[in-house]
């Protein structure tokens, strides 16, 4: 397998170190718009399996062409969402396989915002979801953490732990904080205004997707391995759209666990128009500059590739499920919780970024051994969970399950 690497940021970085230990692949080209950063992620591995060039995410020839001069067959993209549909596209044309963890961008609904969808995450690629059937070609979107990961332990709890399911809700939480920053997000913050304050999707069996305002139906989700009680709130996130396709649930909702005064930055961003990404004319030290006021944000905040030395605490991603087993009730979450010491320590890279990284690599050895197979636009969630699941454990990232009804289970469900 040849894989080609859009991104060179912090989980694209994070990607190189992972699949460095991995032996399912024959060459990694790692693209990024600055070569210099491309370059400095091939010198950390110290393998000749890969290599540096340099390419613009927003121009799919120059992507098809890169594609073809390399001979990759996969496209593995870790860009932000903005270059999704570029890469997505160029992908398409070169006859390759293409995977991300974030899908093609939303638009709110003109008229009805926080009750109507508009245009949806992942609809501009599920758009062409015949025409890469047609081809015989699969293109794996939302194969991060969340989404991704998250969507896996969906199918696993509809396969293996539920006879019918009520409610699937992904809940992410974190006790992280960063030394000397007291706002520093630890993920993408152009991506994390984009999901924050756009209208949070929610799917209802009959309803179908709706939405509803930021922040919405507030809970206290209580999170493992020291974690603990967080607030939780309605994001927008692709597993509400990707689940329900896949999955049958009656409800499927997305929660980030955000905080009070996380929530405060992002509405006072909101306000002042700093979450804006049509560009505006400012004057500069030698005459107007046309910039974004979002990419302004972005430039001010500190890199969240370089926190990890300053980090402290846990990040959990995670599936909550709620249904039945045997005609008794049964409510689990599905988790997975990475310690920044811990991915520090063995691979350089904080957490956050570490645990969106595994994520794409298991599924790019899954595709190069066959236990993975598809044609077409697909989520995680078409293809069997247990053999990632298990691929995740044996890359030394356990995952875990908390039963939250454990009186309510016949004798021997509960280790399920």
């Amino acid at each position: 397998m040849r894989v080609l690497l859009m991104g060179a940021g912090g989980v694209g970085t994070a990607i190189t170190r992972i699949a460095a230990r991995r032996q399912f692949f024959d060459e990694m080209v790692v693209a990024d718009y600055d070569l210099a950063r491309a370059q400095a992620a091939v010198t950390a591995v110290r393998d000749p399996r890969f290599r540096a060039e340099r390419v613009d995410a927003a121009d799919p020839a120059a992507i098809t062409a890169l594609i073809r001069r390399t001979g990759a067959g996969v496209v593995l993209n870790a860009v932000d969402p903005r270059f999704v549909m570029p890469i997505f596209e160029a992908a398409r044309a070169a006859g390759v396989t293409y995977l991300d963890m974030a899908m093609s961008l939303s638009r709110p609904h003109p008229d009805a915002p926080y009750a109507q969808c508009g245009v949806k995450l992942g609809d501009d690629q599920f758009a062409q979801s015949e025409a890469w059937a047609r081809d015989g070609r699969l293109a794996l979107v939302g194969m991060g953490v969340e989404p991704g990961l998250s969507d896996v332990f969906a199918r696993h709890a509809a396969d293996a732990l539920f006879d019918e399911i009520d409610e699937i809700g992904v809940r992410d939480g974190a006790n992280l904080t960063v030394d000397g920053h007291e706002f520093a997000p630890s993920f993408n913050i152009w991506t994390t205004i984009e999901e924050c304050l756009n209208p949070p999707v929610v799917w209802e069996s009959g309803r179908g997707w709706f939405t509803t305002a930021p922040f919405s139906e507030p809970e206290v989700f209580d999170f493992p391995e020291g974690i603990g009680p967080v607030q939780c709130v309605n994001v927008e996130h692709e597993e509400v759209l990707l689940i329900p396709r896949w999955v049958p649930a009656r409800r499927v909702t997305f929660k980030y666990g955000l905080g009070e005064e996380f929530i405060r930055t992002l509405r006072t961003l909101h306000q002042i128009g700093l979450d804006r990404t049509d560009a505006i004319i400012v004057p500069g030290p030698t005459g107007p500059v046309t910039v974004s006021p979002r990419d302004v944000v972005a430039a001010t905040l500190p890199d969240p590739a370089t926190l990890g030395a300053r980090m402290r605490g846990k990040t959990c991603a995670g599936t909550w499920v709620r249904g039945t087993r045997d005609g008794a009730p049964r409510e689990v979450y599905l988790y997975h919780v990475v310690d920044n010491e811990w991915s520090m320590a063995e691979y350089g890279c904080q957490a956050v970024v570490w645990q969106t990284a595994i994520n794409p690599v298991v599924a790019l050895e899954l595709l190069a051994t066959g236990a993975w197979s598809g044609t077409g636009v697909l989520g995680p969630e078409a293809f069997p969970a247990r053999p990632f699941l298990d691929l995740l454990t044996a890359y030394g990232s356990p995952w875990g399950m908390r039963e939250l009804t454990p009186a309510a289970l016949p004798a021997g469900l509960q280790a399920a």
